[in-house]
């Protein structure tokens, strides 16, 4: 065999031969790199890059819960306290005289609800007035500061024409937090 190959050597072609086996070798490094570094590398970019997801979609999870955890107590520092809303009914029909609408008879309940430490108001009754005065004080109640909002209003037939006057059955409702000391947000 080893004369074969010295034979080979001698002929003109025969200076290719070991460079031509060096290509061969090299290339079969090349190949065993490849296959054996590349697909580790592989399989190592893809595990990180699944991991990198998961860790992003925790990060908007956690930005999502910081996020309505401050507008919950934000929320929750609007919403009048229980012992408050009693002036609060007082102060709407304040507004209502201002606005030249009659409440006669306003009355208001407390609702329990499903959140811990909340409860619904409700005042409910009937108002007269003209149509622009009814107009304003129901946009003053429902931009007024504190979180109150119209639940219901029904027009209620007369059988008599008055003058241009209109009565509602009108269901204003608002969400009591409990006590400071009982209820925390944190």
């Amino acid at each position: 065999m080893m004369d074969f190959i010295l034979q080979q050597l001698r002929k003109p072609y025969g200076i290719l031969i070991p460079w031509l086996a060096l290509v061969f070798l090299l290339a079969g490094c090349l190949w065993a790199v490849c296959i054996v570094g590349m697909n580790g590398a592989e399989r190592s970019l893809a595990k990180l890059e699944f991991e990198w997801s998961q860790a992003h979609q925790e990060y908007i999870l956690h930005k999502q819960a910081q996020k309505a955890r401050k507008d919950l107590a934000q929320v929750w520092s609007i919403l009048p306290v229980e012992r408050d809303f009693a002036p609060l009914a007082l102060g709407i029909t304040e507004e209502a005289k201002r606005d030249r609408v009659i409440l006669p008879a306003l009355s208001y309940k407390t609702e329990p609800t499903a959140v811990a430490h909340t409860s619904k108001g409700v005042l409910q009754g009937t108002m007269t007035g003209r149509y622009e005065d009814l107009r304003r004080f129901l946009y003053d109640v429902e931009t007024a500061e504190e979180l109150v909002y119209i639940e219901d209003l029904e027009l209620v037939r007369s059988g008599a024409q008055q003058d241009q006057t209109l009565t509602f059955n009108v269901k204003i409702a608002t969400y009591l937090r409990g006590e400071p000391s009982k209820a925390t947000v944190q």
